[in-house]
């Protein structure tokens, strides 16, 4: 049983939710982010708690009870020239953080260093942190994908687990796992997200059956038409069941360019959820947009 039917949705229906990530980033990522919001062309945001735009991020949420908000667990810094650090700010984060007291450029870095029992505290800051600003959580993920294990095999997905059971949260975890952009994936790595997955489910967390999106960089020469086409592209090859399409928008000002290395390609997430052939899309191929909050549903419900 795929999670549309689990929603009570047919089992040929295609549901996409679309979270735009990053809310909380910079003052150009929380305008970017709110116009796709209120406009309706996203379904869902994440935010990132430890970053200096975080409040007036929760201050707009606040305005918007109806909006299906996310944590956006963080644990890496990648900007060289503009940094964030854990909220937990004593010995308990010292394998978080450089010699520098910020969080580690790489998810690599991430992996190799840090302590499991600290990654918990600071996923639990993390999100005690977004309920006491009044944000009623409906879901959780990932910055950079640092709890998964991508680059080493060392997850931490396990201590996420334990936190999405304590807060009722669903995570971003594809049940099964596609590629995308022509990429393989190595049949150990099929096996591991598959037995990670069954974990997660056995742990009453709801998750997605796919998750899809675009290259968040800009590559050489890329234009809009090309992001357009590769974009309308993965639509049109969704798969019935529940996907989840990371976005990642914001207005391109002289803040976002002043520390981003491809400012460009978030304003072209913005144009492409604004697009009105990517909306015949949507119509065409009768995909239905749905949020995370149906999720959040179903997993309190498994706890009744």
């Amino acid at each position: 049983m795929n999670t549309s039917e689990r929603l009570g949705y047919g089992k040929e229906e295609k549901l996409l939710i679309v979270n735009a990530d990053d809310l909380g980033l910079a003052k150009a990522a929380n305008d970017g982010v709110f116009d796709l919001l209120e406009e309706g062309a996203v379904s869902s945001a994440t935010i990132m708690m430890n970053c200096p735009w975080s409040a007036e991020a929760a201050e707009r949420i606040a305005s918007m009870p109806d909006v299906d908000i996310g944590v956006h667990w963080t644990l890496t810094s990648e900007w060289p020239h503009y940094r964030w650090g854990p909220l937990v700010r004593n010995r308990a984060s010292a394998t978080l953080t450089g010699k520098d007291g910020w969080f580690p450029q790489t998810p690599e870095e991430t992996e190799r260093r840090a302590d499991p029992e600290e990654v918990r505290g600071e996923l639990i800051a993390q999100t005690e942190a977004a309920l006491a600003a009044g944000i009623a959580l409906t879901h959780a993920d990932n910055h950079m994908g640092s709890l998964y294990g991508i680059v080493s095999g060392k997850d931490l997905l396990h201590v996420a687990y334990d936190v999405c059971a304590k807060y009722g949260l669903p995570f971003r975890l594809p049940r099964k796992l596609i590629p995308v952009g022509g990429r393989q994936i190595p049949p150990e790595v099929q096996e591991r997200a598959k037995r990670r997955a069954r974990e997660a489910e056995d742990r009453g967390i709801v998750l997605p059956d796919y998750i899809t999106g675009p290259e968040y960089r800009l590559l050489p020469g890329e234009s809009y038409d090309d992001v357009k086409a590769e974009g309308i592209g993965l639509l049109r090859a969704l798969l019935p069941g529940v996907t989840e399409w990371i976005s990642h928008p914001a207005r391109v000002t002289d803040e976002l360019r002043s520390f981003h290395l491809h400012p460009e390609k978030r304003g072209m997430e913005i144009r492409f959820w604004r697009d009105p052939d990517v909306q015949s899309v949507l119509r065409e191929e009768q995909i239905r947009m749905i949020g995370w909050k149906e999720l959040k549903q179903l997993q309190d419900s498994l706890r009744i």
